[in-house]
């Protein structure tokens, strides 16, 4: 089944590295790990009634993901945590929602595949949308 386009998504806001940025506006660089060379680790999250589901355990892959592929200057899950939060908050979702938590290996100084490159830090992206069924 393909999934169909939600309207209530339309005006959402999406976290970008402190920011939260409207959905046509939000983007990230053509340096990025993640457009040069798929270079991210990423956590598909439920949330239900109020509450994420499972989220710690979310957080611990990420983190370990992270780690185990060397990314460097790795947010804080209290950091991580801040900014799901407030992208919910943002967006007055409370339920029937779907995050999409992105860690990239962040913006090279050129392009290029070797991680040293990378000299600004992980990229964070929070992308939670509406999704009213479980099958998407």
């Amino acid at each position: 089944m393909i999934q169909q386009f939600d309207d209530r998504n339309k005006d959402i806001k999406v976290w970008i590295n402190g920011d939260l940025i409207h959905r046509n506006e939000a983007k990230i660089s053509v340096f990025d790990s993640v457009v040069q060379g798929g270079d991210s680790v990423w956590e598909g999250i439920r949330v239900y009634d109020g509450r994420i589901f499972c989220l710690d355990n979310h957080l611990k892959r990420l983190m370990e993901s992270a780690k185990s592929m060397d990314f460097r200057d790795i947010p804080s899950v209290d950091e991580v945590k801040n900014a799901i939060f407030s992208t919910l908050k943002a967006n007055n979702m409370r339920d029937e929602t779907h995050i999409r938590l992105t860690l990239t290996r962040g913006e090279k100084i050129t392009s290029g595949m070797n991680p040293q490159l990378n000299q600004f830090g992980c990229t964070l992206i929070v992308l939670a949308e509406w999704k009213s069924s479980i099958f998407y």
